[in-house]
């Protein structure tokens, strides 16, 4: 396939709808798990309908249109409808804080902002009084209160009767391939978030580029769950609008369980923390019931290791191993299967290192995890594994027509037409994340080996010196460390220390579970985080881990605290922990750890 020289987003959509017009788009569940489906011609049709609308409210091409809702088809068709007449559009996580929806908002010069429901307006009231610019809000559900400022987003699509389709075709022709289709904010683990500008060449180009890399076919189906204002999930949503794949959504995380089972995906991405739950979900409750169960679990694992191996390497599988493993897959990996719709034959991780044990353990199961990388200022796609050649704890060759290469200190550079314009009103941030010859710096340390495959080996700005000089990679101990049914999550501890030490947050059910069985009295997880008996248990199973790290990367002591959420600010709204409010919040504990 041939790179194609799309004019804006509007001509890569339109192949789409000309190719598919009569097949299935998008789908989407109520409460009761009843699903509405809609084909590509609908969706065109509601699309140019939407942005007669935004016509009507009076956005130019240019204006910035914000989003402040969680994952849904209103979320896609309201961004392409913004695209289509050349609004860029700004997502804003459904769980930022209201004065974190004012910065974005103010910052990015939003004129309109849609919100999801009530929740989301009561941010935007609040500060209503700074967000001047502000002309309408309009709800995706639920009902507007009597105030000129709110409507409905059925009160809203009336406003676009009147405007023409001549009004609609001129307003698509002016839109250029470098004219901006987004801002995405940057999830601010450290520091003001920025806004990255993407134009729509950025995204026509990196949808044709996912496509090269990948192996898709006609009439299947993508899940999603992950959230939109993340430029993961938004790339992914639009490359499977590029492909004609028809796009399921989740109807929250909390049901993710079920909606995996309604949508019955064929492809999904995910970030690592799913994983790392799922796996930790399947291993508690083999070792609860124990016996019988756990050696048949242990032995399926044996086998599906073994033809993850046969796999990998590329060799057949022998005869027997193969009947073993239909045995094995009959008894216990279709379950996993099951859970996750019946029809999944592989699926993206992004956003963060997947640890290779897990991903090997999925593999095993016959459920392939194909581990990319990217960033918000490269469309969040560069690499990727292939399905027909992959490897664990690497992030696969660049995607077709990026290239990349390593600086002289080992941070891993790109280029390509997937690479950002510009951060939104910061010229000098701008300059300071390219080299002087246009590589985009990633921030990443990595190396590349046979058949350009990059490894991630850590993130430059993360990389621990010990007091002794050791340069050690905190995101490989974390990893390895999280594969314990115990463990939540982990933050590792030791810039310019003379040890490692972490901040942990424990596994509920798993530390419940093991409470109840050795007669631990406690009222709530309060209480068992400081129990000495569970202190004593995690110190044992730290004890176990470090047997398989380097001494010098070993943790000698730790500090067990409540979960790292959004709603407490120790983790950004993409999963990814933010270290150093946590190591600000428990400066007094990791110094304890140092002292004696």
């Amino acid at each position: 396939m041939s790179l194609i020289d799309y004019t804006n987003y509007h001509e890569m959509l339109r192949g789409t709808i000309d190719r598919c017009g009569q097949e299935n788009a998008f789908r989407w569940f109520d409460n009761e798990g009843n699903a509405t489906t809609i084909t590509w011609q609908t969706f065109y049709e509601q699309v140019e309908a939407v942005s007669k609308s935004l016509i009507a409210l009076g956005v130019e091409r240019g204006d910035k249109v914000n989003i402040l809702s969680y994952t849904c088809y209103k979320w896609v068709l309201t961004d392409v409808a913004n695209m289509c007449i050349g609004a860029a559009t700004v997502g804003i996580y459904q769980s930022n804080l209201p004065a974190d929806c004012e910065y974005i908002i103010n910052h990015s010069d939003g004129v309109v902002v849609f919100a999801e429901n009530d929740t989301q307006l009561q941010k935007l009231l609040e500060i209503r009084p700074s967000i001047k610019d502000v002309r309408k809000v309009i709800l995706f559900n639920g009902e507007s209160p009597e105030d000129d400022w709110i409507i409905t987003y059925d009160e809203f699509m009336e406003l676009g009767r009147d405007i023409d389709d001549t009004s609609f075709a001129g307003r698509l022709h002016q839109v250029t391939a470098e004219d901006a289709a987004g801002i995405v904010y940057t999830s601010g683990t450290t520091g003001v978030p920025k806004g990255v500008v993407l134009t729509h060449d950025n995204i026509t180009f990196t949808c044709q580029s996912v496509q090269n890399s990948g192996e898709f076919y006609d009439g299947e189906d993508m899940f999603i769950f992950l959230p939109l204002a993340h430029v993961f999930a938004r790339t992914c949503c639009n490359a499977a609008i590029k492909i004609g794949n028809c796009t399921s959504f989740a109807r929250s995380i909390e049901t993710l369980n079920e909606d995996f089972i309604l949508a019955s995906p064929h492809w999904f991405i995910s970030v690592p923390r799913v994983f790392e739950k799922i796996h930790t979900k399947i291993l508690a409750g083999v070792e609860t019931k124990g016996g019988v169960t756990e050696k048949i679990f242990n032995w399926a694992c044996s086998v599906g290791e073994k033809v993850s191996d046969c796999k990998v390497d590329k060799r057949s599988i022998p005869i027997l191993l193969g009947l073993q493993y239909k045995l094995a897959t009959k008894l216990i990996f279709s379950k996993v299967h099951k859970a996750l719709g019946g029809r999944v034959k592989w699926c993206i991780s992004g956003a963060a290192p997947l640890n290779p044990d897990i991903a090997r353990f999925f593999h095993a199961a016959g459920l392939l995890i194909l581990e990319g990388v990217g960033m918000t200022e490269n469309c969040s796609f560069t690499n990727v594994n292939r399905q027909d050649n992959y490897r664990f704890g690497v992030v696969g060759p660049p995607g077709k027509w990026i290239s990349q290469k390593i600086g002289e200190d080992g941070e891993v550079l790109f280029k390509g037409r997937n690479v950002m314009k510009e951060y939104y009103k910061m010229p000098e941030e701008t300059a300071d994340t390219f080299t002087e010859d246009g590589w985009l710096k990633t921030g990443d340390i990595g190396e590349i080996g046979e058949n350009d495959f990059l490894k991630i080996t850590d993130r430059k700005k993360d990389i621990i010196i010990t007091s002794g000089g050791k340069n050690i990679a905190p995101s490989k101990i974390e990893g390895h460390l999280v594969t314990s049914i115990y463990f939540n999550q982990v933050c590792v501890v030791g810039e310019k220390r003379n040890y490692l030490t972490a901040v942990v947050t424990l596994n509920e059910i798993t530390v419940t579970d093991y409470a109840g069985k050795n007669s631990i009295a406690y009222e709530g997880m309060d209480d068992l985080i400081k129990h000495p008996d569970i202190i004593e248990m995690i110190n044992n199973e730290v004890a176990e881990k470090n047997k398989n790290l380097a001494s010098f990367e070993t943790i000698k002591k730790v500090v067990i605290v409540p979960e790292f959420t959004i709603e407490n600010e120790m983790m950004t709204p993409t999963f990814k922990l933010k270290k150093n409010a946590i190591f600000q919040n428990y400066k007094n504990d990791i110094e304890q750890m140092y002292c004696c």
